[in-house]
């Protein structure tokens, strides 16, 4: 049976990254989350706080562990076991990178096949990334994520000085 590792730095985990997993889950014996230790880009979130956030949103499936990682992913995948890499991919330009990445992972480990998975419709724009600008914007984008990513974002954007504690006053219109 096949062991598949899905991989990234989750910062935060959403509703699209929820999607791949729940689909992939049918497909294989065990999914193996791994959450990045150390990804070259700028966190929200620590690394704790990532697993612990990506484990609230698979508690359904059965066959999902998440455990954090750090190093090559090939490395990772191996020392799981794992036989698959999954990938999601939103559009165009993930494709690229994933197809480069694809390839210095088949020099690495030659063993290890890559599975791409297509995002759901409904999740093909969002990102992490965008999903923290419009949440410091103070925009609605609560629908993207899970109820308990929603409230460690507000909580972690006001400890880290990002949003006010407190919800902007509207201005009333007068009569």
């Amino acid at each position: 049976m096949t062991i598949a590792v899905y991989p990234g730095s989750f910062d935060p985990v959403t509703y699209g990254h929820v999607d791949i997993v729940t689909r992939v889950a049918h497909l294989f014996k065990e999914v193996i989350v791994g959450v990045y230790d150390t990804p070259p880009k700028n966190l929200l979130f620590t690394t704790q706080e990532r697993v612990e956030m990506f484990r609230g949103s698979v508690t359904h499936l059965k066959n999902v562990r998440v455990t954090q990682y750090t190093g090559l992913t090939v490395h990772f995948a191996q020392s799981m076991k794992a036989q698959v890499v999954v990938r999601g991919l939103r559009m165009f330009s993930d494709f690229e990178r994933e197809f480069e990445m694809a390839l210095m992972n088949k020099k690495l480990a030659p063993g290890i096949e890559l599975v791409c998975m297509m995002s759901s419709l409904e999740y093909q724009f969002v990102s992490s990334s965008l999903l923290k600008e419009v949440f410091i914007l103070r925009g609605d984008a609560d629908s993207l994520v899970p109820p308990h990513v929603a409230t460690a974002m507000r909580k972690k954007l006001v400890e880290k000085g990002l949003i006010p504690a407190a919800p902007p006053k509207r201005a009333s219109a007068r009569k």
